[in-house]
């Protein structure tokens, strides 16, 4: 009897053990990795002459989209990208403008559910280290774990902050204000923080949101990475660009035949003085530091996965939130006096904490080429934006030129994850056409539309139709081919009839989304 009631006791004991020790699942841990204002041809799996080995590990091993859409500006990106959902819809009609108007929130919106909401009710732990700018603290939006800078940036070394607006605490951890610790460099903090996320974590999956700063203005990283690049960029903006776009076309990211005009930039490099030559020769090399900076911290990330033995069973989602940044606050009328006060643009000082510089327009040009314009603008260059995606099971590693927005990114997590979601997405998983299910990621009449601050887009089928006038006049629109991509033959005489009927579904998409125009505020970037 003794021995029975031992029995009994012992079973209890195991079963007690069982339902209490975290369970292994099949489900994939997913990482986004979101690198801020890196522009289209600057990994070198994309033509670059930066070294990013890491980044195009991932690449080799896995899908790379060429004709990938975000947003031209960082906030309607990760609204975007987090929900699923149009800007306005999320919240973001504006960046850095808040009203009560619908859509012109500027906080992310009770009305959608984004992807860490999602991937939680469906058994996640969430995690996030970085850039959040989207309102609020992402603690409260269904991450466990955060360290988070709330504004849109700062620097990269201290609480030095870059707009007089922010606020001097704009950190926090877990929702609790920190200060940055003074000396640390953002982009390994960042990479820190979501290790440590993970390896205090049970074993249930997982989803990461590493949310870079790098190589966001101001230009600043440590001159072991930034001297790595000591005379690269002596011979001018014309040299670089043009070797970038061979190196596009060898690495198959440009066809050779593609529809495409090399830009005229808005400087010559003869033209400039020898010491104008030398400063914009450092700002390329600080900027190039960053993102191999940036590309070491991947690197950390994916040797802890392996250490971890949990890298095979992880989706790693690398892109860009938009085009290159040409904007110069240390120059602009709105941001600049405040910037002078603080900061150097002393040579000398380049690339250190004491320092604020970006790269400009000439050199943005450079890294958008062939595309047209940069950050900021719904043309080519504003809104084409480098993505990889790493590990997904039974597919084909390949380059793909399909057209896909920063949209598609959440329901493609859902399908990944085997997320039951009853979220309204307007993106479409990627899923079943690089599993081969279907021949098309978005049929013919799927259409793609975006609006910030009167710059705006709509694609549909092959076509395409651009305005970027200022003030917003529908009358302004013109009409490309997607394959277009430097966006040289406005076809909208030519083509009167589509043109009418993307004006149509331009029309409902404002009406559905209650768009306001003109716009309510347009802020001074460029």
């Amino acid at each position: 009897m003794l021995n029975l009631i031992k029995s009994v006791t012992n079973f209890f004991i195991v079963l007690l053990f069982i339902s209490c020790t975290p369970q292994k699942t099949d489900k994939k841990n997913i990482i986004i990795i979101l690198a801020d204002d890196l522009g289209y041809s600057d990994l070198g799996y994309f033509g670059s002459e930066i070294s990013t080995p890491n980044i195009d590990g991932l690449a080799e091993k896995g899908v790379v989209f060429t004709n990938f859409y975000s947003s031209p500006s960082c906030a309607p990106s990760r609204a975007m990208l987090l929900s699923g959902n149009d800007n306005h819809i999320a919240g973001i009609g504006i960046q850095a403008f808040r009203s009560e108007n619908y859509g012109y929130e500027g906080s992310l919106s009770q009305r959608v559910k984004i992807i860490p909401e999602v991937l939680k009710e469906n058994g996640y732990n969430t995690f996030m280290s970085g850039k959040w700018h989207i309102g609020g603290d992402p603690i409260n939006r269904g991450f466990e774990k955060t360290f988070s800078l709330l504004p849109g940036a700062f620097t990269h070394y201290d609480n030095n902050k870059p707009i007089r607006g922010y606020p001097d605490t704009a950190f926090t951890l877990n929702g609790k204000k920190v200060l940055w610790e003074e000396g640390k460099y953002s982009t390994d903090v960042y990479t820190d923080k979501l290790i440590e996320f993970i390896d205090s974590s049970d074993e249930k999956p997982f989803f990461g949101y590493l949310s870079y700063t790098a190589p966001h203005w101001p230009l600043q990283v440590d001159q072991i990475y930034s001297d790595k690049y000591n005379g690269v960029y002596v011979d001018g903006y014309e040299i670089i660009k043009e070797r970038r776009l061979k190196g596009m076309i060898k690495k198959g990211i440009l066809q050779e035949d593609s529809n495409y005009k090399s830009k005229s930039l808005l400087s010559n490099w003869s033209n400039l003085s020898s010491s104008q030559k030398a400063i914009e020769s450092r700002k390329m090399e600080i900027y190039a530091g960053m993102i191999s900076n940036l590309d070491f911290n991947v690197g950390r990330l994916i040797s802890y996965l392996e250490n971890k033995d949990i890298l095979e069973n992880t989706v790693i989602v690398f892109m860009s939130d938009n085009g290159a940044a040409a904007e110069d606050f240390y120059f602009n009328k709105t941001y600049g006096n405040y910037l002078r006060e603080k900061f150097t643009y002393d040579y000398d000082e380049m690339g250190s904490p004491k320092s604020f510089i970006s790269i400009g327009k000439n050199w943005a040009e450079v890294i958008t080429n062939p595309f047209k314009l940069y950050k900021g603008f719904t043309t080519s260059g504003g809104m084409r934006s480098p993505i990889i995606m790493y590990g997904i099971d039974n597919i084909e590693n390949r380059i793909y030129d399909e057209f896909i927005s920063i949209l598609d990114i959440a329901p493609t997590i859902y399908s990944l994850s085997e997320s039951d979601s009853e979220n309204n997405v307007t993106g479409e998983s990627i899923v079943p056409f690089l599993k081969k299910n279907q021949e098309y990621i978005h049929d013919e009449n799927y259409v793609f539309a975006f609006e910030h601050s009167g710059s705006s887009i709509l694609i549909k089928d092959k076509w395409k139709i651009v305005n970027n006038s200022i003030p917003f006049n529908l009358n302004d629109f013109e009409l490309y081919l997607l394959s277009d991509i430097s966006e040289i033959n406005n076809l909208k005489n030519e083509e009167s009839e589509i043109y009418k009927l993307l004006i149509k579904d331009w029309e409902s998409f404002v009406q559905t989304n209650k768009i306001i125009l003109p716009t309510p505020y347009r802020d001074d970037l460029n």
